[in-house]
């Protein structure tokens, strides 16, 4: 054992040495002229203004619940004796306020890095289209190498403390289930982070681009336009500290699930079932370093969205073979009831996630990108109107969910039979296949990450040139960038779905063996949820509404927020006067505060309907029902974050398509109606459908948390 977590540290530590050299390398480059670096300060001030008061309110809910935790789990394990209680109390509250902490820490270091990096990256564009995009992916890489390391270092740093290298094995067992605090801390911070930040930046856009475009018909990223900064801050607060927290979390919960079933495999695998998760967790840094490393173009006619593609396909080939190696020397010498385990068939189980990682990529691409049938159908739409347009946005949207939940329920049910017929005789053995399969797909977050936070990087990038007033030559590689930022934003949010949904049947599966646990039955007996109950229908049906009530509130709260900055703009486009003209500057600084305030009060609501509902279901109508509870959770957020990010995507590409000199360019009536349907579908992709990513996985450790309550 010790000879495996001396091999996760080690790692650890060079993606540690390597994000230093990365920050290192960003930092040499140059920062452009002072008119950029006055422009990328105030998109920094305004960030880090955010993330501050935005943490302030994080901390202080988080807080008030690690005292909620500690104080359920005591009461809840009272029956096993004082002692037991008040150990299991503060170790899961401290596991609770380490996943916060680290989870809020890495979204910071995520989003200074990259309001640091876009001006180097605007700067860089006159020297050519190859030098932006690497600087651009190394600081997007910064973000997706210390998220994976510091979730595995808090998951393996309290499995160590809290006694999992003991030689009692009941105590080894044990420790995973304790340490689901942790993913639970993750998992708060990421939905508040995700939904504060998606309600910031789609306010912001909705009003720049609602008075902006429509009412004065200025660009997108005119220094005219008041809220141009608040827009360009939003950028970073939602898809780099936003998205940073929410893959925090994946990667924390669904290792920490695998973890809990491994721990129900040990007479089999023993100590590596439970080891194994974080093993594979870690060489997926080192293939996505290497993968990284690789991107580059030959020259300014390459396209990056190739190269970025390159460098994925070698991260997923170099993960692929070391998945081989690890599953044959970690699980491949164990017995199965004295049969030797199938090491292969285990392997299939990864190579499934793996495969569905990389056709959700696919799939996501089809119905976002611009050069595909379904967003130049809504394009065409718009030429009669808003309303064919918005039409024919929800229509591709909702066909948008049916091939991805196809490839979803092959794949869960493939790595379960697979594990099945790895592992004869044994109960648990199918599970324990569809968590090798979600490890194979999470064992690229770090790059997919690093292009997620590439996006904002170059959206940034490409504002910062075009307000600044640089020549074409530049324009046009920034514009190539951000085009390229535009789908790597959407491909990210599809594999975040499929990760997701592969991790709550992980999760679901954690949840009835802790059921077991607590009921004291053996792990290798059964313990099922019948719908056809009254209480676990109640469950499963209040379940489903809180999924479209908790949309509802994200999407209204968009709407409110964006109302406070609509009548700002408005307000100073009317009593500034030179604002037109270009003689006076705007007042930026006022709209960013205004979003600030109703970013912070509207995210209150949404968030707390998600902590409570599934506490407040399982103290009622009992652990099974919480089951139903869960499972159609899942199911109907799985679905519903499919619908909204797809959706959401192609209005937006639908408008960039028309605005490219399609179907009469910019301002024409089919542009107009573009813009409309992409202000609509603004708080569904990055707003309302990303914080389903959170969750769907958070009420998953919510349960896991609080079980011992549930009746």
């Amino acid at each position: 054992m010790v000879t495996y977590l001396v091999l996760i540290y080690a790692i650890i530590a060079v993606a540690i040495i390597v994000t230093f050299s990365l920050i290192n390398y960003i930092y040499k480059q140059e920062k452009g002229n002072k008119q950029m670096q006055e422009i990328s300060d105030a998109i920094k001030e305004g960030a880090m203004a955010f993330l501050n008061r935005q943490y302030k309110t994080i901390g202080l809910l988080a807080v008030v619940l690690a005292i909620i935790i500690a104080s359920a789990n005591y009461f809840g394990h009272l029956s096993q004796g004082g002692n037991v209680a008040v150990a299991y109390a503060w170790r899961i509250s401290l596991a609770f306020v380490a996943g916060a902490l680290c989870s809020g820490f890495a979204g910071f270091i995520g989003m200074y890095i990259s309001v640091n990096t876009n001006i180097r990256v605007a700067s860089a564009a006159k020297k050519g289209l190859n030098k932006a995009l690497q600087i651009a992916l190394r600081g997007g890489s910064v973000t997706g190498l210390i998220v994976t390391a510091l979730s595995l270092f808090g998951i393996v740093t309290l499995f160590i403390a809290y006694g999992g290298i003991s030689d009692n094995p009941d105590i080894t067992k044990f420790v995973p289930s304790i340490i689901v605090g942790f993913a639970f801390g993750a998992s708060f911070v990421a939905l508040f982070a995700q939904l504060g930040g998606g309600i910031f930046t789609k306010a912001a856009d909705v009003g720049a681009d609602l008075v902006g475009k429509v009412e004065v018909g200025i660009p997108e990223d005119d220094p005219r336009n008041p809220a141009v900064i608040a827009d360009l801050v939003g950028d970073n607060v939602g898809d780099c500290a936003g998205r940073g927290a929410d893959l925090f979390e994946s990667i924390a919960a669904e290792n920490i699930g695998a973890m809990i079933l491994g721990a129900a495999l040990y007479p089999v695998f023993g100590w590596k079932g439970i080891l194994f998760p974080l093993v594979v967790c870690a060489v997926g840094i080192i293939s996505s370093i290497i993968g990284i490393i690789s991107v580059k173009v030959k020259d300014d006619n390459d396209d990056p969205m190739n190269a970025l593609g390159n460098g994925y396909f070698i991260t997923v080939i170099l993960n692929s073979i070391l998945l081989l190696f690890f599953i044959k020397i970690m699980l491949g010498s164990s017995l199965s009831n004295g049969i030797p385990v199938n090491y292969w068939l285990l392997y299939g189980s990864a190579l499934t996630g793996i495969t569905l990682g990389y056709l959700f990529v696919i799939l996501t691409d089809y119905y976002t990108s611009m050069s595909r049938k379904p967003v130049q159908e809504i394009a065409k739409a718009s030429v009669t109107g808003p309303a064919t347009n918005i039409i024919t946005g929800i229509s591709v949207g909702l066909e948008s969910t049916a091939i991805p939940i196809i490839f979803i329920s092959a794949a869960i049910l493939i790595s379960y039979k697979l594990g099945q017929l790895a592992l004869p005789g044994i109960l648990n053995a199918g599970f324990y296949g569809t968590a090798i399969a979600t490890m194979g797909m999470l064992s690229t977050a770090s790059y997919i990450l690093a292009m997620d936070t590439f996006g904002p990087i170059t959206d940034n990038a490409g504002g910062i040139v075009e307000m600044s007033g640089a020549s074409d030559e530049i324009r046009l590689v920034t514009d190539r960038l951000d085009a390229c930022g535009n789908t790597t934003k959407a491909l990210t949010k599809g594999y975040a779905v499929g990760s997701a949904a592969l991790a709550t049947f992980l999760l679901f599966s954690a949840y009835l063996d802790e059921v077991k646990n607590i009921l004291g039955k053996p792990l290798d007996s059964w313990f099922s949820v019948d719908i056809g109950k009254p209480e676990v229908f109640i469950g499963a049906f209040i379940g489903a509404m809180i999924v479209f009530l908790f949309s509802s509130t994200a999407i209204r709260a968009v709407g409110k927020a964006a109302q406070y900055i609509i009548l700002e703009v408005r307000r100073q486009f009317k009593e500034i006067k030179g604002i037109m003209e270009g003689t006076t500057k705007p007042d930026y600084a006022s709209c960013v505060d205004i979003v600030t305030k109703g970013a912070l009060k509207e995210m209150i609501i949404p968030g707390l309907i998600v902590v409570l509902a599934p506490i407040l279901v399982g103290v009622s109508l009992g652990k099974e029902a919480a089951g139903g509870f869960l499972m159609v959770t899942t199911i109907t957020g799985v679905i519903m974050a499919l619908f909204l990010n797809n959706s959401g995507g192609a209005w937006d590409n639908a408008k960039k398509y028309i605005e490219l000199g399609n179907l009469g360019g910019k301002n024409s009536d089919a542009h107009k109606a573009g813009v409309v349907g992409d202000t609509v579908g603004d708080p569904f992709k990055d707003t309302a459908g990303p914080s389903l990513h959170v969750l769907i996985k958070l009420v998953s450790t919510i349960t896991l948390v609080f079980i011992s309550l549930f009746r």
